[in-house]
């Protein structure tokens, strides 16, 4: 009974939509765990202390992701927006 509430496609996309959340929310929790410099896991890391490693610091914080878009525009689709604002460009 409770199958034939929730399995329908209209529910499709919110499970979509939930599963990529979730599956951000966990890719960044093991993010954090494997290579956060602050984050120590094994009893022998802890003993440590505060460590001053700030050249894995800077190596976690400039990831792949933000030098990629480093030097990008801070648009989701350019061709689009400069077709409805760019009256110069022409059309197809």
């Amino acid at each position: 009974m409770a199958s034939s509430r929730w399995i329908r496609p209209e529910v499709f996309p919110l499970f979509a939509a939930v599963g990529v959340a979730v599956g951000i929310c966990g890719m960044q929790l093991v993010r954090n765990i494997c290579t956060n410099p602050e984050v120590r896991v094994t009893k022998e890391n802890r003993s440590a202390g505060v460590l001053d490693n700030f050249k894995e610091g800077e190596n976690y914080a400039e990831h792949r992701f933000r030098k990629y878009v480093r030097n990008r525009t801070p648009q989701i689709m350019p061709s689009v927006n400069g077709f409805f604002s760019d009256p110069d460009l022409p059309t197809n």
